[in-house]
C-alpha cells in the first residue's frame, strides 16, 4: 500500500530521538543512486566497517555501487557480469546485475528500506514502541531484520519453513526478535498472509506489517535505484547503435520488475519479461504448485506488479536451476566449463548467481532465442543473491544424486544450457495482460481487504506515474528528518 503521508509529530519526535541516540543518518534515494556524492567523513567511516556489519553507516551501502569486498570498501561503477555466447548459446549480450554486494548479500535490503523509511520519516511507524513484521520468502525479511537491528527495533520475520537453512540461521544470528516459519515451501505465500492476519488480530497497533507484495515503496525503490543503475551500466558498456531489447526478472514480490518500467521509459520498444517456476505457472497458465526456486513467491499476482507493462511470461523448470547450481559451483562442473572455452574469470564469477539468479539467466536465454535477438540486442537481468546463501542446497543435491563428475557436468551443460528452447513462454496480448491483472481480485479483494476501485486504479498508467513521482517527497522528508537529528551537519563538511 502507499505509505501514509500524515505526519504524526509525537511518533516522529521519538523516531528522531532514537536515530540521534544510535547515530543513524538516513540516505536519500539520490545518494543511493549516486553514492559517490556522499560527504567525505561518511566515506572515511565506511572504510572502517565491513559490508555486512550491523552498523548504522551501512545504510549508505544500500546501493548497487559498493566495491566488491567484505571489509572497508567504498564505491565504484557497480558490479555486473556480461554472459558470453560461449555460455549462453545466443549472440545477444546478457547483462547480469550482481546483488551479492549489498548488506545481507541481496538487493532485497533495498526493498526493505523502501517500505520502512517513508513511514519512519513521516511518523507512521514508531521504532520505540512497535514491532516491524516482514512477510517474506527469505531475502526480504533478512533485509528488514537488518534495518531493524540498526534501529534497535524488534523485528518479526515470517517465511516458509522449507526455505534454506542459511536464511533461518542468519536471522537468528542478527538477533531477530521472532522468526516464524509458516507451512510449506517457496510458493506457499497465502500461508504467510494468513499469519499476518493472525498477528493483526492478536497484537493490533503493537505491530506494523511491511508487506512487500503490496507496499509501493518496494516497487518505487527498484524503479529509481535498480532501474537507474541498470540504465547507467548499459549506457556505459554498450556500443553505439546497440539496442536495449529486454529486461528479464522473476516475479517474486514484483518490486524488481519495476526496474523494467524505468528502463521502458527510456527505451519504449524494450520488452519486460516476467519469470516464474514451471512447477507453479501462475501467470503462464493460472497454475499452482510447489517448487525450489527460492525467493520468487507465487500462486498469486502481487499488488505492486504493473501487469499492463509486462510483455512476456516465461516459466523455468526448477530442476534446471538446481542442476546449473551444481554445474556453476562443483569443482567438476567449473572444470568442465573451462574445457568448453569459458574464461577463468567468468567461471570464478558464476557463484555470484543464487538459484533465482540462475532462473533469470535461463529466462533471458529463452527470450533471446524466442525473439531471435542478435549481437546488438542487449538483455538485462538482476542477480538477486549468490550461492553463498544456498550451500545447504548443494549438499542436499549431493546427498540425493551423488558426487558431481565430468560426465554429469557434460549432461547438465548440454541439456540445461545448450538445450534451452522456447517452450513454456507466453507473449501477452492486451486482453491477456488484463486477464492476469484481474487475477489480483481473488487475492487482494477477496482475501486481503483491497477494493475493486483500487484494483481498477492499478490498470491506469497515470497511477504508476504518480507512484514513482513520490520519490521526490521521500528525499525531502529524509533530509528534514536528518536535519532534526542534528547528525547531518556533522557529516556534511568535505
Amino acid at each position: 500500500m502507499k505509505p501514509d503521508r500524515t505526519i504524526n509529530e509525537d511518533i516522529l519526535a521519538r523516531s528522531v530521538e532514537r536515530c540521534r541516540e544510535r547515530g543513524i543518518i538516513i540516505p536519500t534515494l539520490a545518494q543511493q543512486k549516486h553514492p559517490e556524492t556522499l560527504p567525505a567523513p561518511i566515506r572515511r567511516r565506511l572504510r572502517q566497517v565491513g559490508l555486512w556489519d550491523v552498523d548504522p553507516i551501512n545504510l549508505f551501502r544500500i546501493t548497487w555501487k559498493n566495491e566488491p569486498c567484505k571489509q572497508g570498501g567504498e564505491f565504484g561503477h557497480g558490479n555486473w557480469i556480461l554472459f558470453p555466447p560461449e555460455l549462453t548459446g545466443v549472440p545477444a549480450p546478457i547483462l547480469g546485475l550482481v546483488g551479492k554486494y549489498f548488506p545481507t548479500g541481496s538487493h532485497k535490503v533495498g526493498a526493505g528500506f523502501g517500505c520502512l523509511v517513508p513511514r519512519l520519516v513521516s511518523g507512521a511507524f514508531d521504532p520505540t514502541r512497535q514491532k516491524a513484521v516482514w512477510p517474506s520468502t527469505g531475502n526480504y525479511c533478512r533485509g528488514g531484520a537488518f534495518d531493524c537491528a540498526l534501529l534497535a527495533c524488534p523485528a518479526v520475520a515470517i517465511l516458509p519453513e522449507e526455505m534454506s537453512q542459511e536464511r533461518f540461521e542468519w536471522l537468528r544470528e542478527i538477533g531477530t526478535d521472532e522468526v516464524i516459519a509458516t507451512p510449506g515451501c517457496e510458493s506457499n505465500v497465502k500461508e504467510i498472509y494468513d499469519k499476518c492476519w493472525e498477528l493483526r488480530a492478536e497484537r493490533g497497533d503493537a505491530i506494523v506489517i511491511f508487506n512487500q507484495f503490496e507496499e509501493f515503496g518496494n516497487a518505487n525503490w527498484h524503479y529509481h535505484v535498480t532501474g537507474s543503475f541498470a540504465s547507467e551500466v548499459w549506457e556505459r558498456i554498450a556500443a553505439p547503435g546497440d539496442r536495449l531489447a529486454a529486461y528479464v526478472s522473476a516475479t517474486g514480490s514484483a518490486g524488481t520488475l519495476a526496474a523494467g518500467d524505468y528502463l521502458k521509459q527510456r527505451a519504449p520498444g524494450m520488452l519486460i519479461v516476467a519469470t516464474e517456476a514451471l512447477q507453479c505457472p501462475t501467470l503462464l497458465q493460472c497454475g499452482f504448485g510447489g517448487h525450489r526456486i527460492e525467493g520468487i513467491g507465487d500462486k498469486h499476482v502481487p499488488w505492486v506488479h504493473n501487469v499492463r507493462n509486462t510483455d512476456m511470461v516465461c516459466a523455468v523448470d526448477d530442476e534446471q536451476c538446481m542442476a546449473l547450481l551444481r554445474l556453476f559451483n562443483e569443482p567438476a562442473g567449473t572444470a568442465y566449463l573451462v574445457r568448453q572455452g569459458m574464461t577463468e574469470e567468468l567461471v570464478k564469477d558464476l557463484p555470484l548467481l543464487g538459484i533465482s539468479s540462475i532462473c533469470n539467466l535461463v529466462a533471458a536465454i529463452q527470450t533471446a532465442k524466442y525473439y531471435e535477438l542478435g549481437p546488438r540486442d542487449w538483455l538485462i537481468t538482476p542477480l538477486t543473491d549468490s550461492t553463498e546463501l544456498y550451500q545447504s542446497r548443494i549438499v542436499e543435491q549431493r546427498n540425493l544424486h551423488g558426487p558431481y563428475d565430468a560426465d554429469r557436468a557434460a549432461r547438465h551443460f548440454g541439456r540445461y544450457l545448450q538445450g534451452i528452447g522456447t517452450d513454456n513462454m507466453r507473449e501477452l496480448t492486451y486482453p491477456e495482460r488484463k486477464a492476469i491483472h484481474n487475477l489480483k481480485y481473488f487475492t487482494w479483494v477477496e482475501q486481503q481487504g483491497r477494493t475493486v476501485e483500487e484494483l481498477r486504479e492499478l490498470w491506469d498508467p497515470d497511477f504508476w506515474v504518480a507512484v514513482h513521482a513520490e520519490a521526490e517527497s521521500w528525499d525531502r522528508q529524509i533530509t528534514a528528518f536528518n536535519e532534526r537529528t542534528g547528525l547531518l551537519k556533522a557529516h556534511a563538511s568535505p
